[in-house]
This record gives C-alpha cells, structure tokens and sequence, in this order.
C-alpha cells in the first residue's frame, strides 16, 4: 500500500501485482534452492554460502525448526526484493520483473548465510543481526540503487531538460494508502522482531514453543510478556524518534509545512536502524539509534535528487543509509551477548 500510494494511480495495479510476484517465485526459488544457500549444512557448505536441502523436506523429528526456519527466512527473502520493487517504480516491464524476483532470492541467500549459517564468516566473528538489519535493509536498499541507477529517472522526473536538479518529486498518487502502508509496516515489523527472537532461535518446533512457554509462565509468569514487549518498545522507540527527528527537520526545511515523504521514511528510517539489535537496545539507545536515523533520511533523500536518482519511495535513505546505521549502531551500543 505505501509503495502504491506514491506512484502515479494508473500504476497502482501493476505495484500490486509485483508485490503478489515477489511471494510466488521468490517463494518458489527460496524453496527450491535458497533455503540451501543459507542454511544448508551439507559437505560443500562453506564460509561464503551453504548447500544441502535443496527442494527443502524435513523428517517428522526436525520439520518444526526447519519449517518454521523456511518460513520466516522466505519471508525475509521476499522482502528483500519487494524493496528494490519500490526503487524501480513506473519504469520495469512486468516479465522482466519476474526474471529479477527469481534471480533477487539468489542475491539474499549468500549474505544471509553470512551472518545466519552455521559456518558463516560473519557469524563466526559475532556479528550480531537479529532481523536483518543487514541481509534484508541493506541489501535491498544497495539492489535499489544499482536497479534505479540502471534504469534512469522517470520521464520528466527532473524537469523535460533534465538540468533541473531540484525539481520537485511528483505528487503521491494516494498519500492515504501511504499512511495505511506505514502503519502495518511498523506492526508488522513489530511482530516479526519479536517472533523471530522468541521462537526461530529459542524453539525447537512449535509445540516445543507452547510447552516452553507453560513452563515459564508457571515458573515467572510475566517473563514471557516482558520479553516480547522488550522487543516492541525499543522498535517504538526508533520509530517514535525517527518520526519526531524528521518531522522537525522537514518543518524547518519546508518553511513551517510538513512533507508526507519526509515523515513516513523518517519512521521506516528509525524501523529499520532499531533492527539489528531491537532485542538488546536500552531504551535510550533506540531513541539515540532513532533520531539520528530521521536525520538520515531526510538528508540522504535531498542528496538523491541532487544526484538525479530517481528513487519513488524513498529505498536508499531508508534501507540502505539507515540500514548501514543500524550495523554500525549494533557494534556502538551492545555492550554484551549471552547466546542462548
């Protein structure tokens, strides 16, 4: 929705469906062979990239980690390419689409080994990424800007000349959906934060995580809450704080108005730069981590039009500038990791 709400309307059904393809053939090809780029534990898994449960099954002993595992890295591996759909608005060829959500699930695959496999490299090191700060954000925003860059502006984007470098994005085609889109966003990363901590790293299937869940309610009954809700403050305080930083900076810069873009990338900006530590942020860091993620966007979006990018909602300040904050913010702020 917050994609669709900001290209033109005509284009708003061919967004949609883009959106639909990312889950068909991205889901397809993760099934088929990403899952075993990333998580495959077979001889030939390596440092770089995984390899072992090709076209994923599972025995009825292991198939509640390795399903729910499937699941929620699919997801992460769709989205990964819905982003660069939002920098590559109003000018891909649906069928060429295609071809790039399939090739895109390849692209997320290594790096999630990286930091997710066993042997990884980067897990070996320590790097901590708890919801993909860097496999997701920053690879679908540094894709976005190749994929933007390759494809040109939008006609007319910077003026009919083309040496109007301040020329005004166009109008939303629907700057309600926007909002919409920006709030399930923001609930929807919520849930996925938390369920990704709690279930795919400390369950073994899912009825491993009720009876864990029993045991603990019994022992402390407010553990589980308190865990879980750990989780959503500290990704509302990115989100508040990035809102707020950058809903001040645009009202200063639009001379006491307010710009719609400028606010909702502030949010997603703050979203994103809390994700790769939302389990271990202090309530002041995420504000910290926030704030300077509104800034952020706000800068990063005015340099991209200077540059003549034309990048329809936003993709490189919010994925791959904040994103990169979110890495760095990681090794700034955590202090300590107990590995469970």
């Amino acid at each position: 929705m917050l994609e669709s709400g900001c290209v033109n309307p005509r284009n708003e059904v061919n967004i949609m469906v883009k959106n639909v393809i990312d889950v068909l053939f991205g889901g397809l090809t993760y099934w088929m062979f990403g899952y075993a780029f990333s998580f495959g534990n077979a001889p030939g898994s390596n440092p770089f990239i995984g390899w072992g449960d090709f076209f994923l099954d599972a025995t009825p002993d292991e198939m509640g980690q390795k399903f729910t595992t499937f699941i929620f890295q699919m997801s992460f591996a769709t989205t990964a390419t819905t982003i660069v759909s939002g920098a590559m608005a109003e000018r891909t060829k649906l069928s060429a689409y295609i071809l790039f959500s399939l090739l895109n699930t390849i692209i997320y695959c290594i790096p999630a080994h990286w930091i997710w496999g066993k042997k990884g490299f980067l897990n070996d090191l320590g790097v901590v990424d708890i919801a993909g700060v860097g496999p997701v954000h920053v690879l679908g925003g540094v894709t976005g800007l190749v994929a933007t860059v390759l494809l040109k502006p939008r006609t007319g984007r910077f003026g009919e000349s083309g040496g109007d470098y301040s020329h005004p994005a166009p109008q939303m085609g629907c700057p309600t959906n926007v909002m919409l889109g920006l709030f399930m966003l923001s609930a929807c990363h919520d849930g996925s934060s938390v369920t990704k901590r709690l279930l795919v790293r400390n369950c073994p299937n899912l009825v491993g995580l009720a009876r864990l869940q029993l045991r603990q309610h019994l022992r402390h009954p407010r553990q589980q809450v308190e865990a879980g809700g750990s989780l959503g403050r500290h990704d509302h305080h990115g989100i508040g704080w990035g809102g707020l930083s950058s809903l001040g900076l645009t009202f200063a810069i639009c001379r006491g108005k307010y710009d719609i873009a400028d606010i909702v990338n502030g949010v997603l900006g703050g979203l994103v730069s809390i994700t790769g530590m939302c389990a271990l942020a202090h309530p002041w860091e995420s504000l910290v981590i926030g704030f300077i993620a509104g800034l952020f966007t706000i800068g990063t979006a005015r340099l991209v039009s200077r540059l003549r990018i034309d990048d329809p909602v936003g993709v490189i300040p919010v994925h791959m500038v904040c994103g990169v904050w979110g890495l760095l913010a990681t090794g700034l702020f955590v202090d300590k990791v107990i590995n469970s």
